[in-house]
């Protein structure tokens, strides 16, 4: 008898329970739904602004651009409620109705690389002065993705293109179709397949130089590591090795001439214990990139040679790295942010000219070999 009644009361408590729960559910939900929906973002427009004051949306227009033809009474009324409400200019709708949008558009292959992120400072200050923005895009030498990046672009309604190619690109059909769009302009990874203003450094003098800075402290065995025939800097690179070794009449060894597909610390690693096997060894490594270089210190640190008297090394870009290897890095300097300005100025030169046929042209910057303790030492 009790036990019945016991069971009945507890049924009524949990059927109470279960009623609050789903009160206060309700009521939680309506509560939330009435604060999100005054959190709710709203981006002010014209037209808002419009209704709000009574006014067409073209008078709006002209009074937040100070048109002479809006009384000055309007125009407070109407910057007032911009300044209230925190309105934004649509740069892409008011770039639409210009025919020009002040925006550059900056494809790279790999934005964390340091001697891009000094290219894009030099775009972005240069830019910056001029009165233009930047978006920066990354292609992560895909070239489906360059592609992508470059129609990207064109949807933004940038006004020319700063492109620094893929160097996996060997169709170029897609870059030509954008030079019939807008202005482009290559820098640093660039082609002579395509007839454009080119800004780079003088790679092939770079290199010479390089080279022949270690035959002038004694080294007659030269080895490099570089790229495929199809990366543009590489080869250039290579050219100006070969033209040293020519130049002073010291032999051309193919055994000492690694080339990979995608040159980077671990290749640098890998080719030099392949150069380390060799029976006749050299006594001087030139890898065509900073990464490579420091992979063939390190490998040839693990192997007891001396850096520089038995195996001097160079590399090439000036990159962070260089400083913090032991022994320090002796490399060349590229000027990262003279490029990217350079190529600005030149881009914005054929904006601003577009009924002017500009002859395809190169335009070489200048380059420092930086000497230091990986080829210094020796008396």
């Amino acid at each position: 008898m009790y036990l019945l009644f016991f069971d009945k009361l507890i049924n009524i408590f949990i059927t109470l329970l279960e009623k609050i729960y789903e009160i206060c559910t309700q009521t939680f939900a309506k509560t939330f739904a009435k604060i999100t929906k005054k959190m709710k973002k709203s981006i002010p427009t014209l037209k808002a602004m419009a209704e709000q004051l009574g006014l067409s949306i073209s008078t709006v227009s002209r009074a937040l651009n100070n048109h002479p033809d809006i009384s000055s009474e309007t125009r407070k009324r109407v910057q007032n409620l911009a300044s209230e409400v925190n309105y934004i200019p649509n740069i892409f709708a008011k770039g639409f109705r210009a025919h020009k949008t002040n925006i550059l558009g900056v494809v790279v292959p790999n934005i964390t690389h340091y001697f891009t992120t000094t290219l894009i400072r030099g775009i972005l200050e240069e830019a910056s002065l001029r009165g233009y923005r930047v978006i920066v895009s990354e292609s992560n030498n895909d070239v489906a993705k360059q592609t992508e990046m470059l129609n990207t672009m064109i949807q933004f309604g940038v006004d020319g293109v700063l492109m620094s190619i893929s160097k996996m690109t060997r169709d170029i059909d897609s870059i030509l179709k954008v030079m019939h769009t807008l202005p482009l302009v290559l820098l640093d990874k660039a082609s002579n397949k395509i007839p454009c203003t080119q800004v780079v450094i003088n790679e092939e003098e770079a290199a010479y130089n390089a080279v022949e800075h270690l035959i002038n402290i004694g080294k007659k065995r030269i080895a490099i590591i570089k790229e495929t025939q199809f990366s543009y800097n590489s080869e250039k690179r290579f050219a100006g090795y070969l033209r040293a070794l020519k130049d002073y009449n010291l032999p051309i060894d193919e055994k000492i001439i690694l080339t990979v597909e995608d040159i980077s610390l671990t290749q640098g690693e890998q080719m030099t214990n392949i150069l380390m096997s060799l029976k006749e060894k050299p006594d001087a490594i030139f890898a065509i990139t900073d990464s490579a270089a420091i992979g063939a210190i390190k490998t040839l640190k693990k192997h007891k040679v001396k850096i520089p008297e038995d195996i001097a090394v160079v590399g090439f870009s000036n990159s962070l790295n260089s400083t913090i290897i032991e022994p320090q890095l002796t490399t060349v300097d590229q000027p990262g942010q003279k490029i990217g300005a350079t190529a600005v100025k030149y881009l914005i030169e054929e904006i601003d000219n577009p009924n002017v046929e500009l002859m395809n042209k190169t335009i070489e910057v200048r380059s420092n070999l930086i000497i230091r303790d990986s080829t210094l030492s020796i008396k």
